[in-house]
Order: structure tokens, then sequence, then C-alpha cells
């Protein structure tokens, strides 16, 4: 099994529900790079988007394209791609460095909220050693929080019995602090399948046993990567 897919391949959709859906591009990648679609109003924002065959008739589903998302420095992904096909800008947050520079297609900057789609925008992380700038996005109206990737259910975020896991480079110091002020319904994430019910009660069992469960979560993370 690959740790990331190369080319474009048939999706698997994952997180379908009534204003979204998300997909894997490269279902059978280590890394299972999870994108997503949220619906606000029959406009679509795209978020952290790997392309694939059929995504395009993914998001007529829900309605127009009104943008691409960027929430990670290293997610900039098919984004460009994406939002040239569509006549639309890239996102990306005001405060992100380096990002918008290697992206070939216009780049809007948002602050605390993203333009008018109704999603809060807040840092989680903004480091340079080792470089990390990541956004998180949550709406109040959806009760919908997105973490591009300081959590995920892939298997190496997840120590054993973990259904939701915190990144390994952040578990001994995971970002509770900024994260816990959430409590949303759904979480979608950027590696694997997101949270669709009671997700801030995962949420915080998933800050709260980062360290005590470090261990374990090293162990299955180095196994995963010996693997490929």
């Amino acid at each position: 099994m690959p740790m990331k897919g190369q080319g474009t391949s048939d999706l698997r959709e994952i997180d379908r529900w009534d204003h979204g859906v998300g997909w894997l591009a490269h279902p059978d990648e280590t890394m299972q790079r999870a994108s997503h679609a949220v619906e606000i109003d029959g406009d679509v924002w795209v978020f952290d988007p790997v392309d694939a065959h059929g995504v395009d008739d993914l998001f007529a589903e829900f309605g127009d394209v009104a943008g691409v998302v960027v929430g990670l420095d290293r997610h900039k992904r098919d984004a460009a791609a994406i939002a040239n096909r569509h006549e639309v800008p890239v996102y990306v947050a005001s405060w992100m460095t380096d990002v918008a520079d290697d992206l070939d297609a216009p780049v809007e900057r948002f602050g605390a909220d993203l333009a008018d789609s109704g999603f809060e925008a807040f840092r989680i992380i903004d480091r340079a050693v080792p470089p990390w700038q990541e956004v998180g996005f949550y709406h109040d109206a959806y009760d919908l929080l997105v973490v591009p990737e300081s959590v995920g259910s892939v298997d190496y975020f997840c120590a054993r019995g973990e259904h939701l896991g915190v990144h390994p480079m952040v578990r001994p110091f995971p970002p509770r602090r900024v994260l816990s002020r959430y409590d949303p319904d759904r979480l979608l994430v950027g590696h694997g399948a997101g949270v669709p019910v009671d997700a801030g009660d995962e949420l915080r069992t998933a800050l709260g046993n980062a360290r005590r469960n470090l261990p374990s979560a090293y162990v299955r993370a180095f196994s995963s990567m010996l693997s490929n």
C-alpha cells in the first residue's frame, strides 16, 4: 500500500450528509488524504482537495463551487487545479506565509471569517520549527468543525483502541486549549473519515488521551511506516 497515491483515480465517498460530502481520491493509500465539500446557501466550499475522477459531479449535487480552501500549509494538494476549473479563487488565511507563492491560481486572503461562507476561521497551530501553519473552521448553523491536520482517524494517528487520534508530531503538546473551545456535533478531518455525531466528545477524548496514549500511538505509527 503506497504512502501517497499518484495521478488521478476513482474516488471513494466518505462523510456524506445533507449539506456536504467528503472523498478519498486514493482510497488505498496509507495517508488517507480526505477532502471535503460543504454546501452553504447553494454555494459549495471545497476544503483541501485531492483531485479525482467524478469529483466535479460530486460538487454539482450540492451547487456551484464558490471557493477552494487551503487549511494547512502542506495541503496545497490540487487546490489550484480545481479552483481554475471552476473559475474561483483559492482561499488562504492572511497569516499563512509562503502558501500562496506556490499556487498557480487567483488567491483570496481571509481573516477571522472565511469570506461570506459563515465559517469562523481560527489558528490551530502557527509555528516556524518544524513548519506548521494550520487554520480550523467552525460553522455555528451546522455545528460543524473542520480540523485539517491536528486530529484524524487514520491508523497512524491513533493509538490502539482510539477512533480519533492526535497527529504524531503534536501528540506531546496537542492544541488542546484552542480546540477545546468547540463542542461540535460533526467533525471533518484531513486524514480519514470524520465523526458524524457527538464529535465534541470524541475530540475531547482524543485531546485528553494524547500524551497518555503516546507510546502506543508511536508504535502504531512506526508500524504503518514500516509496512510501506
